[in-house]
């Protein structure tokens, strides 16, 4: 049995019909795993995952101006590189998911600011 990976699951290897096999399953005795913000579809300020992966750059810092286009993020699955473009101009106003952090399609990666909203209530 393996040790626990970020989100809590361990790694099980055995053998089965001369087979070596393994399988990831929750490690209970752990706390649970910190729980994802999912994107609202509705709210073009919320940047989310394209796909399942993990985050492997970020291209910004809260408080940056960005341009519609520019390169966010990128994330990585089976060997595969996905970049995240800005869909709006504005000001990056969270990072919700740092390198490393694993996410699923949906998730929440950044909340960006539109910049015409620049004015505080």
């Amino acid at each position: 049995m393996g040790e626990p990976d970020s989100e809590g699951l361990c790694s099980i290897f055995f053998e089965l019909n001369g087979q070596p096999r393994e399988v990831k399953v929750r490690d209970r005795s752990l706390a649970a795993p910190p729980s994802r913000r999912e994107a609202d579809a509705d709210d073009p300020s919320h940047v989310a995952a394209p796909m399942r992966g993990v985050v492997i750059s970020l291209s910004v810092e809260v408080g940056q101006r960005v341009a519609q286009g520019d390169r966010l993020a990128s994330i990585e699955a089976m060997k595969m590189e996905t970049a995240v473009f800005a869909e709006i101009d504005g000001v990056v106003e969270e990072v919700v998911a740092e390198v490393g952090t694993h996410v699923q399609a949906g998730d929440l990666l950044l909340v960006v600011k539109a910049a015409d909203d620049d004015t505080d209530d």
